[in-house]
């Protein structure tokens, strides 16, 4: 039997050796090579958050790129060009997979108050709107908290890991009492729960990474 081949397209190389790991964990056998481009993200900051025409033909590239490249499935792991995904989706003959769709649908089933976390508005926005359309499609009515982290993402960036860290646990306390689970819109945020004290998390918090690979898993 020829092993499956997994394409990952990334906005930052800081998420391989995460995703790697998780793969090793849910994917033993599975063949994997990534892709990335961290102009992406810094073209859609620049561009006040708008995902543009341009941009979006440079995902579908990238993902017809990893189609010629061999993939059985493809993931992309950055949410805030989840829309661009969505539509590269259909230019293609294999899988592909939003990272953080699994996650939206399970937060969709766990609870009616949903909140969304973010450091960045440009992955904030997207991940909501992903949240709501998934509830939809299943006719369920849902809140949606939707909270950013405001200074985290630049203090991250210049360095200052203690601090976005503290910002993002801080907004995550506050959260926990508003509603029944927690969607985290960064992967790079997920290190953050685990120094949280027990009475700190009364609700799920969910990350997308471990819900993507595990959807993956149930595929191949």
């Amino acid at each position: 039997m020829i092993p499956k081949t997994l394409g990952l397209i990334h906005t930052s190389a800081t998420l391989i050796p995460v995703f790697q790991q998780l793969c090793q964990q849910y994917l033993p056998g599975v063949n994997l090579f990534n892709i990335v481009d961290d102009s992406l993200v810094k073209n859609i900051i620049a561009r006040g958050g708008k995902l543009t025409p341009s941009i979006s033909k440079r995902v579908a590239d990238y993902v017809a790129s990893a189609e010629d490249s061999g993939a059985d499935y493809i993931l992309v792991t950055c949410s805030s060009i989840g829309a661009a995904v969505e539509a590269a989706a259909d230019t293609v003959r294999v899988p592909v997979l939003r990272v953080d769709q699994p996650m939206a649908d399970l937060a969709v089933q766990k609870g009616k108050r949903i909140g969304v976390i973010a450091t960045l508005r440009t992955t904030l926005e997207p991940t909501a709107d992903l949240v709501q359309r998934r509830a939809a499609l299943l006719g369920k009515e849902i809140e949606i908290n939707a909270r950013l982290c405001e200074g985290a993402f630049e203090a991250l960036m210049g360095g200052d890991a203690a601090k976005h860290d503290e910002l993002v646990a801080k907004a995550l306390r506050q959260l926990t009492q508003e509603v029944d689970v927690i969607l985290l819109a960064q992967a790079s945020m997920a290190r953050v729960v685990d120094t949280l004290a027990d009475e700190d998390k009364g609700v799920p918090i969910l990350a997308s990474p471990p819900n993507a690979i595990q959807y993956i898993a149930n595929l191949v």
